[in-house]
């Protein structure tokens, strides 16, 4: 069976008794002072009438663009990571964008990108200037500079980044970030206000700008207080890991009141391991979270935590690599929690409460 063929512009400008440029100018919208109404009408009657589409992979290849963006995230199982998607490409669709996603490469984890100019021209990264037209690099690791970052995307004429959650980045590459250690904040003025004063934090092991925000916010808010201490244990984004570092915690002479955790999947962990050393959540422990993900709900009892605008983080980022794109500078954006206040906090038990306590 012959194929079928598929009509070119060509064909449109003989239907329409046109030149081919007068067809792409009509269709890609720039006739106006150019060619008539008249003429403009006949181009698009004709299009319609054999059933033409505008070849959008020439046209970008004309125009040395693939109208394509890069979502760089450091993993695709964690739920916080599907919204900033969201977000990116719900933007980059209205200027005619696509986004694609990867993680980080797996020899290069921390996610500092040094991995990208000693790649094979043949690997994943072969070439990337030619298949993409910017990134979105979130959640990148704390030990990884600005500069770092500028010069593995220039060395593949990937001047067009924006970086998300990772940090400020003085004026080498824009930034949107969320105002963590805000949030860290709230959640400790939230336990004080209860009564806590011995505060534990269970610690994501993570070497993300993030995380270290966090961590510094949350001992700094604690140790103003009043009798105010805070313990801490470390451990992987899992639930197993989490659980393991809780229960250090909560073996110690001196239990936490609270456990403060960095991720709700955390959370979960503490949960465990403190229905595993037969406390109740809240009434002998109190528990948070960070993120406000769908499991933060499907704890019981719910979950105290910080809500962050995951996909408003995705359509702040886009909208930023756009502006760079269209060759403005975009400033520096943060993007602030929201504390969520749950079940899962309540007044340390009377036993536990510290007499300095009003």
């Amino acid at each position: 069976m012959p194929a079928i063929s598929r009509p070119t512009s060509k064909d449109v400008a003989q239907e329409a008794g046109v030149s081919q440029s007068t067809v792409s100018l009509v269709l890609g919208g720039k006739w106006t002072g150019r060619v008539s109404p008249a003429t403009a009408r006949s181009v698009r009657i004709a299009a319609e009438r054999l059933g033409y589409r505008p070849n959008k992979a020439a046209r970008n290849l004309r125009l040395g663009t693939t109208r394509t963006v890069l979502l760089m995230v450091p993993t695709l199982t964690a739920p916080f990571f599907g919204p900033v998607y969201t977000g990116a490409a719900r933007v980059a669709a209205r200027h005619g964008f696509g986004v694609v996603v990867s993680t980080w490469p797996e020899d290069d984890p921390a996610g500092t990108g040094e991995t990208v100019d000693r790649t094979p021209r043949n690997g994943p990264w072969a070439s990337p200037h030619e298949a993409i037209d910017g990134i979105l690099a979130s959640s990148m690791a704390a030990s990884t500079t600005a500069t770092t970052v500028g010069g593995a995307l220039r060395e593949y004429r990937l001047t067009p980044a924006v970086m998300l959650d990772s940090g400020p980045a003085g004026d080498r590459v824009p930034t949107v970030d969320f105002g963590v250690a805000d949030g860290m904040r709230a959640i400790v003025e939230h336990l004080a206000a209860l009564g806590h004063r011995r505060i534990g934090h269970v610690a994501a092991a993570v070497d993300q700008w993030t995380f270290r925000t966090r961590a510094d916010a949350l001992t700094a808010a604690v140790t103003a207080l009043p009798g105010g201490t805070v313990t801490r244990a470390s451990c992987m984004i899992d639930v197993t890991s989490a659980k393991d570092a809780a229960g250090r915690l909560l073996d110690r002479s001196d239990r936490p009141t609270a456990l403060v955790c960095d991720d709700d999947l955390i959370a979960a962990g503490a949960y465990k391991a403190a229905r595993a050393r037969g406390l109740d959540v809240p009434a002998d422990l109190s528990v948070t979270g960070f993120d406000d993900v769908l499991l933060a709900t499907a704890l019981e009892p719910e979950l105290t935590t910080v809500r962050l605008p995951a996909e408003e983080l995705g359509t702040q980022g886009m909208t930023a690599l756009l502006d760079l794109l269209a060759g403005r500078r975009p400033p520096p954006r943060t993007l602030p929690g929201e504390l969520i206040v749950r079940g899962s906090t309540a007044p340390p038990a009377p036993g536990d409460k510290d007499p300095r306590t009003p």
